[in-house]
């Protein structure tokens, strides 16, 4: 028989039934805001992308995500493979500047050791011909953007900046991760 102090042991390790689902954060700048916060709306298993500002003022991507549905892993392989060019110091694609330099802003020291071992994984494995540039940094400040900016992609698709430098971005997740591309809802 299982006493009081027994019960309450599994009350904290055990989740709750009918709660909320689990839900996990991941922060990524990789230059404009727009196009990574689009690339993301399409993953499976992202609850939300916000468009913001870390530290500096660098265009950076607030996700909210299930991690039953996609892992921090998956998130790493879509944001160095599909949503930034990693190898790009200071700029991406036509935007230029400090504030459109790529980091992966990590929200704790699980975070940090995932994202040296993926970036370790891609160096050694020559997965690109420069080396990778993306920065690896605590999340210390995150603002959000003005509502214009929020989901600009998605309002606006046939703006020429979203069609020469974003729709190639959701062509390239859908051929390469196929699994993880969903239409976002509308």
């Amino acid at each position: 028989m299982i006493g009081w102090t027994g019960l309450l042991a599994l009350a904290t390790v055990l989740p709750a039934r009918g709660g909320p689902p689990p839900e996990a954060r991941a922060v990524f700048a990789g230059g404009c805001f727009w196009g990574v916060e689009w690339v993301f709306e399409h993953v499976r298993g992202v609850r939300s992308a916000t468009a913001g500002y870390g530290p500096g003022g660098v265009e950076t991507v607030d996700l909210r995500f299930d991690p039953d549905s996609v892992s921090y892993r998956q998130l790493l392989e879509v944001f160095f493979l599909v949503a930034h060019d990693p190898t790009s110091r200071d700029r991406q694609g036509p935007d230029a500047g400090p504030e459109y330099r790529a980091i992966v802003f990590a929200i704790d020291s699980a975070q940090r050791r995932a994202v040296e071992a993926y970036v370790g994984e891609l160096t050694s494995s020559r997965a690109f011909d420069r080396a990778i540039v993306t920065e690896i940094q605590p999340l210390t400040r995150f603002t959000v953007a003005e509502s214009f900016h929020q989901h600009y992609a998605a309002r606006h698709p046939s703006d020429p900046y979203i069609v020469t430098n974003d729709v190639p971005k959701l062509a390239r997740l859908k051929r390469s991760f196929p699994s993880l591309y969903r239409a976002p809802p509308s």
